[in-house]
């Protein structure tokens, strides 16, 4: 194993763990070596990278050739992979376009919940001016992730910005060796970082449904426990994950045979056939919605945005893959 990917590997394998900064296969890192560029592969798990192959190598000099012109192959970056070292046969994430557009060697993209949690605000630019004044950050309007997210961000990033901060998505950081990155994105998350509300205990003895069980994670509860949570985050999308995994709500009626159910003021149940992804992205929603402040003005991802990710076949083949 190349030392440099190695390091990435054991760095990816950490923030994957982290529940905080990534849930289930979101968020991706990448290296750039020579001409190959190392990605995380679509629909694998960050946290799995010691024990699986989860890179996919692409030609950095095709991929970037492509780019610069807008080519629309860079939707799937699919034809860039360089399939001679590629031996899991895997396919890019679907945010290869925004890794390679980076001009930073090692980039990491996570899905960190405070910063969600500021960046689904409508006045989020005017907060993140003030908690990430000295970092070289860029604001980036909301655009579905891949090839529209990479032409937002020619758009929209200033030159030298090390930091991309992704309206109603997550963040981005990027250095030119792991170490860096990995120092950068502690900072900036430091900086970000917001305290949740305190909820109160789940109603254990109340919660049953047929085919459903109790999460295995408790802190799931709290997303129909914290009233930002239950009355915001599981009735309406802020964020693309939430839909891809979730759809656009939790119900609270088992009839409805939804991938979960979130109960206001009881509590969480998953359901029996849910795929490993689920979980995690119910916990999301409470780790989020407990950092808004109450009161504040959030914008929601319309109709047109939540279909643009809905019949996205990019989308389609990552929510095919089991964990």
């Amino acid at each position: 194993m190349i030392p440099e990917l190695e390091q990435l590997r054991s760095y990816s394998s950490l923030l994957g763990s982290d529940p905080l900064l990534v849930q289930a296969a979101g968020g991706n890192t990448s290296i750039k070596m020579g001409n190959v560029m190392w990605i995380k592969a679509s629909g694998t798990w960050l946290k799995d990278a010691l024990e699986k192959n989860i890179f996919v190598p692409l030609n950095m000099q095709t991929l970037q050739g492509a780019l610069a012109v807008d080519d629309p192959r860079c939707e799937s970056c699919i034809d860039f992979v360089r399939n001679d070292l590629n031996t899991g046969g895997l396919r890019p994430s679907i945010e290869t376009s925004v890794h390679g557009l980076m001009p930073q060697r090692v980039v990491m993209h996570v899905h960190c919940v405070s910063t969600i949690a500021l960046a689904i605000q409508q006045d989020a630019q005017q907060t993140l001016a003030r908690v990430l004044k000295g970092f070289d950050w860029s604001w980036i309007p909301y655009a579905r992730p891949g090839l529209q997210l990479s032409r937002a961000i020619r758009q929209y990033m200033k030159p030298g910005s090390s930091t991309l901060v992704l309206g109603n998505h997550g963040l981005v950081v990027a250095a030119d060796s792991v170490a860096a990155c990995g120092a950068l994105l502690r900072d900036v998350t430091s900086a970000l970082k917001l305290k949740p509300r305190e909820t109160s205990q789940p109603q254990l003895n109340d919660l049953s449904a047929e085919g459903y069980r109790l999460p295995y994670d408790a802190e799931c509860h709290t997303a129909a426990l914290d009233p930002l949570a239950s009355t915001n985050g599981t009735l309406n999308v802020y964020y693309p994950d939430h839909v891809v995994f979730l759809g656009t709500t939790l119900p609270s009626n088992p009839a409805s045979n939804a991938v979960a159910l979130a109960i206001s003021g009881q509590g969480v149940l998953i359901h029996k056939d849910a795929k490993p992804s689920v979980e995690p992205m119910v916990r999301c929603i409470a780790d989020v919605f407990r950092r808004v402040p109450t009161g504040a003005s959030l914008k929601t991802l319309d109709v047109t945005q939540i279909d643009q990710l809905l019949n996205w076949d990019a989308e389609k083949y990552r929510q095919s893959l089991k964990a």
